[in-house]
């Protein structure tokens, strides 16, 4: 499994800068390892962010904080390590794509407030959200979901969960960081150019290959079909 060090090495390969650094926390004293020191967490992120990885991925119980304004139910504090919200979820549900849950009308359906329906009846869990700062700079969820379980994109530092096709869309993306301060001049800019191009190329491959490691066959519980 590579390194932070390995990816930075990637990187600086991809510029064809023949440099190799032993550490960038701290900085071993290089131009180069300062360079990676900075913008590798950004292009880890950023990575991170595009796409809902499934190493990435993780549930966690919200903790209600404050009050809420008028137009929602709940307020929450967001986790510090989330990257990207996924989807607002009633405790008990299984997935965030649909569950099989009875109809509106019914005494166990009031359980989940903010449930969606849609025709026929079949109730969706993803529940509605918006996420906001306030004046202490605490990032907070706003709900009608009691006891909310959020799924969102973790921020991952352990590099032995990066998959292969993530580690060289990470390194592509750092590497259209590094090019400015490394290569510098009009070339560094198409050098970081094409580096990006690259980067679309990989991610797009690996997110493919994510996504087919995963199957989930949404239960559609309508009421007019069940009830037969």
């Amino acid at each position: 499994m590579a390194s932070v060090v390995d990816i930075c090495n990637l990187a600086l390969a991809h510029l064809g800068d023949e440099a190799t650094v032993s550490s960038i926390d701290p900085p071993e004293g290089s131009a180069q390892a300062e360079h990676c020191a900075r913008f590798y967490p950004i292009a880890r992120d950023t990575a991170l962010e595009a796409h809902e990885w499934n190493f990435a991925t993780t549930r966690s119980v919200l903790a209600l904080v404050g009050s809420a304004w008028p137009s929602w139910s709940f307020c929450y504090e967001v986790p510090t390590n989330c990257i990207k919200a996924i989807g607002v979820l009633p405790p008990g549900a299984l997935d965030d794509y649909s569950v099989g849950l009875p109809g509106a009308g019914s005494s166990d359906f009031l359980g989940y407030p903010g449930a969606t329906l849609v025709p026929h009846g079949a109730v969706y869990t993803p529940q509605d959200y918006a996420i906001e700062t306030d004046e202490n700079n605490r990032r907070l969820l706003y709900t009608n979901q009691k006891n909310a379980v959020l799924r969102y994109t973790q921020r991952v530092t352990d590099t032995t969960r990066f998959p292969p096709l993530f580690v060289d869309s990470l390194s592509r993306l750092l590497a259209s960081y590094l090019a400015g301060p490394v290569v510098k001049g009009t070339e560094g800019v198409s050098v970081a150019q094409a580096q990006l191009q690259a980067y679309r190329v990989v991610i797009a491959q690996a997110t493919v290959s994510d996504s087919n490691q995963r199957q989930i066959r949404p239960a559609h519980n309508v009421p007019w079909i069940s009830g037969r």
